[in-house]
This record gives structure tokens, sequence and C-alpha cells, in this order.
């Protein structure tokens, strides 16, 4: 292994914390800090005094709403964990800090309900190819037999899940455990290390059994191994270790270690399975395809934080050579920005350091050009992009604006620096309602968004229901003149026209033709006349724009004085006024195209879902890559689909998810149509 920039042939390592909802993360991160003396006390997230977590929106959520980074140090060596959200509306940062990182801490409770949410976290890091340990956490609360738990557990990974402790159970009470691979029994003491004792002789059968499936389960990869076991020769201890880094660094396997994160239970033993088996940076830059020139810096951004007082800071992992403040970076497109400081993080607190070197993760100052997931080089011709997972497709909306109409202009800006910090998020300006529309992953999503906007920039913005774009057409032909004809002393205006209506095949929009002979309608007045249908066509007789429908000029008269293109664009809005109430005009909802992802079994409550949202159920099939899961495909009018995403969750454990596309127009008559009609008449009022 090549010497990093600043000597260490190791170099610092970047973890990132992952899991399901209220898993315990960031009071495993306390965990790590404390014992690691970066904390002189862990916080709890219920106190609100944790270093991950503490954004004003993470505290009045009780819930990580981004990432924290925090850098710490042991046994001599740096390393920063990436504390990443569990809540699935906010799985985008976990997505995007995934790829840089060395290995993954997945914490998951003894819980077998949380295999849906589990399955999302592991599948993540399957694809990004990251190596992973699960902590099962909570370790004190278990009910039942952890080999039954993990058994559950099983089915949430594509790898085979090798249980590295056992427990040790005091009346119900995990008390302490064996390390399967040291085959040394410890005994827990609350935010303390763990005191190594003597094997208790209850356990020590279970040890034996335990420690075998593990090294049958290591040997499915080693031949020289499961000779040793058919001979029932003990494989050297170097030997079992050598194989368990090397099958977590080939993403073969994921070990599970035990412990309590909020009592500080099996913390270290952690730490040191961190330290000997996690692979360093030169093994994730080739896992990304980073290639390095000689000297040159590649730096890969994954957060980007608008501070308050510091302005924009850029997280970033160093994949190779060093960076230094006041160095130039180059980024896709030639963009080049100076950097101006380099912090080590500790939560929401950056700390100034003088560089970072190779495998270092440290927030890079003031780089406004620089975007989340962007590759930046030293080299002036910059680098290679290295691949991002892609963004999770909107699935809740809500209608913005401000409250204020002084600030109005500055929505727009400070939205977009929120939209930079999570890519997740989207704004759509919708022309068809005239409404700004943000879209996100859910409700808590979008509301956190609106406290960021208020409380990092002082704009208090509502939130209002997005508006179905309803469109009308008609039913029927007609024709019908329009005269316009005004004398007020002077010139007068004069415009007559006569024109047919009629409806076109849906989707085939709008059509404007002429039959003119004789000139009784002059050419150069000929445009004017459809820009008149034109501005009628923007609210039809229903209230709503027009669409598939053909008008022909074919008749009228001019006067060679008081006739003008002004007269002639009235007097065809006059006529389309007049003539589309006699063509039956009849309301267009838009309907949607849905894909729905769902475990298998919660399959035939969606196509109920489906069906009680006026929905049409096209087939489902295998979800390709996901053992267990389904994709159904439906069609569903998009004023149905609100809070879909809220009933499939519900549905699913909080695992399922869905995606969108506008597919037709679809007539809609009747009491619902009715309604439409009302509620439109009520706005124009």
């Amino acid at each position: 292994m090549g010497q990093s920039a600043g000597g260490n042939p190791r170099g610092p390592r970047c973890i990132a914390l992952v899991g399901p909802y209220l898993s315990g993360k960031t009071s495993l991160l306390e965990a790590i800090l404390e014992r690691t003396g970066a904390i002189t006390r862990a916080g709890t997230v219920n106190e609100g005094n944790t270093v991950g977590d503490s954004s004003p929106e993470a505290r009045a959520h009780n819930m990580s709403v981004e990432i924290n980074a925090a850098t710490t140090s042991f046994m001599d060596e740096s390393y920063t964990f990436i504390d990443c959200p569990g809540s699935v509306e906010f799985l985008q940062d976990m997505k995007g800090a995934l790829p840089a990182v060395d290995a993954a801490i997945v914490v998951c409770e003894p819980d077998e309900k949380k295999v849906p949410a589990l399955q999302l976290i592991l599948k993540s890091l399957e694809d990004a190819g990251v190596p992973h340990f699960l902590f099962l956490n909570k370790i004190d609360n278990a009910a039942g037999h952890v080999r039954d738990t993990l058994a559950a557990l099983q089915e949430a990974s594509a790898n085979p899940l090798v249980l590295r402790q056992i427990p040790i159970w005091k009346n119900g009470i995990a008390t302490g455990f064996v390390d399967l691979a040291l085959e040394r029994a410890y005994v827990y003491h609350e935010n303390a290390a763990s005191e190594v004792v003597n094997l208790p002789e209850d356990v020590k059968d279970r040890e034996s059994e335990a420690r075998f499936h593990m090294l049958e389960q290591l040997a499915d990869y080693d031949d020289e191994m499961m000779e040793q076991l058919l001979e029932d020769m003990e494989p050297p201890r170097d030997k079992i270790f050598d194989d368990l880094s090397q099958d977590l660094e080939e993403g073969v396997i994921c070990p599970v270690f035990l412990g309590s994160a909020l009592n500080g239970n099996g913390i270290f033993r952690l730490l040191k399975a961190l330290r000997h088996e996690t692979p360093f940076v030169d093994r994730t830059a080739a896992r990304l395809g980073a290639v390095a020139g000689a000297g040159e810096t590649i730096v890969q951004i994954i957060k980007t934080f608008h501070t308050t007082h510091g302005g924009k800071l850029s997280l970033a992992r160093v994949l190779a050579g060093q960076v230094k403040d006041s160095m130039m970076l180059t980024g896709p497109g030639g963009r080049t920005e100076r950097v101006s400081g380099v912090f080590a993080m500790l939560g929401q607190e950056p700390k100034k350091t003088d560089d970072g070197e190779a495998g270092a993760t440290v927030a890079l100052g003031r780089m406004d050009a620089i975007e989340t997931g962007m590759t930046l080089s030293s080299a002036k011709a910059g680098t290679d992009q290295l691949p991002q997972p892609a963004e999770m497709a909107p699935v809740f909306g809500s209608a913005v604006e401000a409250k204020e109409r002084k600030d109005e202009v500055k929505l727009t800006s400070a939205i977009a620096k929120v939209l930079e910090e999570d890519p997740s998020l989207i704004l759509e300006h919708n022309q068809d309602t005239n409404q700004m529309v943000l879209w996100g992953q859910g409700d808590i999503h979008l509301k956190v968004a609106m406290e960021k906007l208020q409380g990092k920039y002082g704009i208090e913005v509502e939130r209002l229901e997005r508006k179905v774009p309803y469109k009308e057409t008609i039913r029927k032909k007609t024709e019908v003149r329009g005269r316009h004809k005004k004398q007020s002393g002077g010139h007068g205006q004069f415009g007559d026209v006569v024109i047919d209506i009629r409806p076109q095949p849906r989707g085939n929009g709008f059509e404007f033709t002429e039959s003119i002979s004789g000139g009784v309608v002059p050419r150069q007045y000929i445009p004017s006349v459809e820009l008149g249908v034109r501005d009628y066509m923007r609210k039809g007789p229903l209230g709503f724009p027009v669409v598939d429908i053909a008008v022909n000029l074919k008749d009228g008269s001019y006067h060679t004085v008081d006739s003008s293109d002004m007269a002639f664009r009235t007097a065809g809005r006059i006529a389309m006024t007049e003539g589309m109430p006699q063509c039956a005009p009849v309301l267009l909802e838009p309907v949607v195209a849905v894909e729905i992802y769902v475990p298998s079994d919660a399959t035939a409550k969606i196509n109920g879902i489906i069906s009680s949202k006026r929905g049409q159920i096209l087939g489902f099939d295998n979800r390709p890559g996901w053992p267990g899961w389904d994709a159904v495909n439906a069609q569903i009018p998009e004023s149905e689909i609100g809070n879909l995403i809220v009933e499939i969750r519900s549905a699913t454990a909080g695992a399922g998810t869905f995606k969108a596309e506008f597919d037709h127009l679809a007539e809609l008559t009747g009491r619902l149509a009715d309604q439409v009609v009302e509620a439109r008449a009520a706005e124009n009022e």
C-alpha cells in the first residue's frame, strides 16, 4: 500500500453510519466520539445535545434530516464518521455520500419488522459496492434468539450475514458477548470498555456451534479453509482475520456485531474491527475508478452546506494527493475554484486545519461554482467525473409562495440554496396552474425545507394545495360569426369573421386553417384572427385551457378604413366566445403512468389502493434486481396521487415508492367534473 501525501502508510478512513429510521445511528456516533475522546460526554437525541442532528430542523423533528460528519482518532488513526439519515424521505443524502466512503456500519434493531426498511439501505450499499458491517443495536432490548433475528434480517441482504459475536444472557438480559473470531468473552460496563472474562460454562456449546457456522460461511470463499474444516483442523487465527478482511472488502459477506449504542456497549470491539478490517482510500479510489496522475489531487464532493456565517462549505473526500488552502481545483466543464479554507468537521462545527491528506474527509470553504457530486482535480484539465447515484424520483409536491410580497424575489434564490444542499428537492414552475411547486420525498421533507427557508434566510413560506392542470375540449362542431364594430369619432374598429370550430382526436393539439376566397378578409389580418382564437383558448367555457380543436376561417368582411389587426384579433376572440359553448365542452383530466415498487407481500394492498383512486391496473412483474419485490404498473388520474406515497408507505412499512409521468388526458364527467368546474368558477369570482 503506497504512502499518502502526509506520510501515513494507511491514511484517514471514512465510515458511513446508515440504517433504518430510529435504529440508533446518531447515538452510535455519540458513543464512538466519547470512546475515542472527541467529546467528554455522550449526548442523547431526546436531550437535543448530540454532535449529530444539531441543526434546528433535526432538533425540531428528533431525527436526522441531512448527513453529519465528525472526525476523530482511534489508536492514532484518523476516522471521519458520516451519520446518515434513516428516514426514507432523506435517503438521497445517504446515497450521495456512499460512493466515497471506505465502509459503512449498518445500524439495525433486532426487529424483523425492520426488514423492508433495512433492505432499502442494504440494496444501496450493495449497488454502490461499499463494504459494510451490521451493528445489531439495542441488544439489551432484544426479544428471542439472535440467530432467529438474523435469519429474519437475512431476507434484506444479498450477502450472507456472518455473526461475529453471540450475546451472553443473564435473566433474559444481554450482559456481555463472546467474540467468535477471538474466542474471548466480554462483560458490558455501562459507558465504559467491556471487561474480558472467562468463557462461561453455559455458553461454551453455543459458542462452539456459532463459531463453526461462521467458519463455514468464510470457507464458502476459501478452499483452503474448507479443507481444514473437513479434516477437523482449526484454521489459524491470522487466517480467519485475513479472510474476514478480504471477504468484507470484496463485498461477499456482511459481518454482524452486537451492542447498545445508548449504553456504550460493544463500541470498542466495533472500532477494533474497523481498524483491522476496513479498506483504505486507495481501494476506495480503485473501486470508483479514480486514477490520479503523478502528484495529482482528486477530490469527491459529497455534500454542500450553506452556513449562516461561514458561507458555502463543500464536504469532500480526498481520494488522492493532498488538498490545501488556496489551491486551485478544476471541476467538470473547466469550472475552477480556489479553496478558501480547509476544515475538519465535528457535526456542524468546522475547525480549520492545515490540509487534507489522501483519505481525509474535509470541508472546503467558498467553492461557489462547485456542486454536490462533482469530482475535482488539481490538474488544469480536470479529471473524469466519477459515477453518482441516480436522484430519487419526486413523490410528493406542494405549491409554495412567500407570505410577504417583499420576499418574492428573495424566495427563488433562497430555494436555490436549499436545493443545492438537497438534490432530491425539485422546484417546478408550472405554467398551466401558475404555481411554484416544490417536489420532494414526503411531507416532513418539504416541512424541513420550509423551516430552512425561514430559519436560515428569514423568509416565511406558505404551502398551498397543488392545483391539477385540467384542460377542456369539445365534442361537437359549429359555425359561428364574430363581429367587432366600434365607432367613437375618427377611425373606428371593424372586424368580421366566420369560423368553423371542430374537435380534434385526443392529443392532436390545436390547428388553425383558412379557406378565404375573394379577399373578404385581407391576408394581412388572418394571423390576427388566429391570435384572437389563441387568446380565447387560454380559458374556455369551463374555465380551463382548451386543447385538441381545429378552427378554420372561412368567411368575413372588412372595412377599408376601420379594419385593423386589433379589430380582427378581437373578432376572432368574439367568435370563439360565442361558438365554444355550442360545441358540447367537456373537462379533461391528466392521467399519469405510475410504476409502484413494493415488497411482493404488499402487492394485493397496492392493487386495492390503485382501485380506490380510480386507477387502472395494467399489470405487475418482478422488480429487476430486487428479490421479493414487485413493480406494479397502473394509470391513475393526477388528482388522485397527492397522498399516494403516504398510502404506499403505510402498506409497506415505509419501504415502497413509485415514479410517475404524464401519460394522457381523459374526459371527466359527472359529479367530479361539476365539482372541479364549480371550484374554478369560485376562484375566478
